[in-house]
C-alpha cells in the first residue's frame, strides 16, 4: 500500500508532520481529518511518476528558456490590478467547468504581461509536472502572497477551488476600487499642491530677484522692512544654492524612508498616519475594512483562524493594526475570545468589537465580518468625499497665504518711498 507523506496544522494552530498508509491522496486527506488535523500538504513518499513528471516539466522549461533580460522599472513585478483581472477570469473560467490546468493555458496565450505570461506558463508546467496549483502559486512569492497562496490550499483541500477562486476575485477587485477612490481624491490635490509649488519656485528665483534690484537702485541703500529682508534672503538662499535645497528635501525624503526600515519608525509613522487631522479617519476606516474583509475571507474559506490571523497580521500594510492582530492571535491561541484584545488595542471602534462579538457568539464570525467589510467601504466612500471637500479650501487658504506674503512683502518698501516722497 502506498504512504503519503503531510504536513498538518492541529486545532490549536501547531504544525506536524508524519505518514499515513492509504489507498491514494483522497483517503490520506480523509483519514488526516479523522485524526483531527487540517492537511496543508499531501504528497505520495515515492511517485516515480510525479518525479517524472516534474524533472520532464523542467527540463521542458529549461529546454524553452532563452535570454531574460530583465530592464529596472520594465517588467519584473505584476501590478495589481492585471493581477485581479487574471484570477477573476481564472475564477470564471474554473466555475464553468474547464480544467484548471487547461485554463491556465488558455489565459497564457491571451496574457498580454509579460511578466504574468511566465507566471502562468510556469504555474501550468508545475502542474504538468505533478505539483498542486498552491505548490506552484509558493513559487512566486512577489506576485502572489500569503493570503492568496492559502486561500488556494484551502480551496484544493476542500474541493471547492472554484468557490475559493471567486472569493477572491471579489476580495480584490473590492480592494482595488477603495484603492482607487483613495488616489483619484488625492490626485487633485496633488495636482494642485505641484503646481503651486513650481509657481512659488519660479516667484522665488525669477521675480522677487528682480524687486531686489530695483529696491536697491530707488532707495539708493536705504534699509529695508525686516519682512521684505527675510524674503528676499530666502529667495537668495534659494537661487544661488538650488541643488543644495533640492538635495536637502531628497535627503529628507530618504531619511524618513529608512527611518520606517526599523520597527519604531515604522510604528510612529503609522500611529501618525492614524492620527492625522484629516487624513487619518479615511486611513483608518481603510484599515478596518481591509482586516475584516481579509479575517473574513480566509475564515469562510476554510483557513484555521489561527493560520489566517497570522496572514492577516503580515498583509494588514500598517504595524498599530498589525500589534492588535498579534494580540489576538495570542488570545485565541489561549482559548480566550477575540474580542477583547480587540478592546485593548484601542485601534478599533466599539461598533466593530460589538459585531465581532456578535459573531462569536452566534457562531457566524465570518459572515459578520464580512458585512463589517462592506458597511466600512461605504464608510471609505464618505471619509474620502469629506476629506475632498475639506482638503479645497484648507489649500485655497494657504497658497493665498504664501503668495499673499510674497506680495505684501514685495510692496511694503514701495508704500515706505511713497510716504517718503509724500513727506517732501
Amino acid at each position: 500500500m502506498p504512504k503519503f507523506n503531510y504536513v498538518a496544522m492541529d486545532s490549536r494552530g501547531k504544525e506536524t508532520k508524519g505518514s499515513v498508509d492509504v489507498a491514494n491522496q483522497e483517503q490520506a486527506i480523509n483519514r488526516l481529518k479523522e485524526m483531527g488535523y487540517f492537511p496543508t500538504k499531501v504528497t505520495e513518499a515515492s511517485s516515480g511518476k510525479a518525479k517524472g513528471g516534474k524533472k520532464k516539466a523542467a527540463k521542458k522549461k529549461k529546454k524553452g528558456k532563452g535570454i531574460n533580460i530583465t530592464i529596472p522599472g520594465f517588467g519584473g513585478k505584476v501590478k495589481p490590478k492585471i493581477l485581479t483581472t487574471f484570477t477573476r477570469q481564472l475564477a470564471t473560467l474554473v466555475d464553468a467547468g474547464l480544467p484548471l490546468l487547461r485554463g491556465l493555458r488558455v489565459l497564457g496565450k491571451q496574457e498580454k504581461n509579460p511578466t504574468l505570461k511566465r507566471i502562468i506558463n510556469d504555474l501550468g508546467d508545475s502542474i504538468e509536472g505533478g505539483s498542486t496549483f498552491s505548490e506552484g502559486l509558493a513559487q512566486h512569492p512577489k506576485t502572489f502572497n500569503k493570503l492568496f497562496i492559502n486561500m488556494v490550499k484551502a480551496g484544493e483541500l476542500g474541493g471547492v477551488l472554484e468557490v475559493v477562486l471567486n472569493r477572491l476575485a471579489e476580495f480584490m477587485e473590492k480592494a482595488e476600487k477603495i484603492k482607487g477612490k483613495v488616489i483619484a481624491a488625492m490626485f487633485y490635490p496633488a495636482a494642485v499642491m505641484t503646481v503651486a509649488g513650481g509657481i512659488l519656485i519660479l516667484l522665488m528665483v525669477v521675480v522677487v530677484p528682480k524687486f531686489k534690484q530695483i529696491f536697491a537702485d530707488m532707495l539708493e541703500g536705504a534699509a529695508l522692512p525686516a519682512f521684505t529682508q527675510v524674503v528676499l534672503n530666502i529667495s537668495d538662499t534659494i537661487k544661488s544654492n538650488f541643488l543644495g535645497v533640492a538635495a536637502g528635501v531628497f535627503a529628507a525624503f530618504i531619511l524618513l524612508k529608512l527611518l520606517t526600515k526599523f520597527k519604531w519608525g515604522r510604528w510612529l509613522f503609522d500611529k501618525f498616519k492614524l492620527k492625522f487631522p484629516v487624513l487619518g479617519p479615511v486611513v483608518s476606516k481603510v484599515a478596518i475594512s481591509r482586516f475584516t474583509r481579509t479575517l473574513g475571507t480566509l475564515v469562510s474559506s476554510g483557513v484555521p483562524i489561527l493560520q489566517a490571523l497570522t496572514i492577516v497580521r503580515e498583509t494588514s500594510g500598517n504595524v498599530v493594526v498589525s500589534n492588535a492582530v498579534t494580540m489576538v492571535h495570542e488570545s485565541v491561541k489561549e482559548g480566550e475570545t477575540i474580542t477583547a484584545p480587540l478592546d485593548q488595542s484601542k485601534v478599533f471602534p466599539p461598533m466593530v468589537i460589538s459585531m465581532v462579538d456578535v459573531g462569536e457568539q452566534t457562531g457566524a464570525l465570518p459572515e459578520m465580518l464580512m458585512r463589517i467589510a462592506d458597511n466600512y467601504d461605504e464608510e471609505v466612500d464618505n471619509a474620502v468625499a469629506a476629506m475632498t471637500s475639506l482638503l479645497e479650501p484648507i489649500m485655497i487658504v494657504f497658497l493665498a497665504v504664501i503668495v499673499g506674503s510674497i506680495v505684501i512683502a514685495l510692496f511694503l518698501p514701495l508704500i515706505s518711498l511713497i510716504d517718503q516722497l509724500g513727506a517732501q
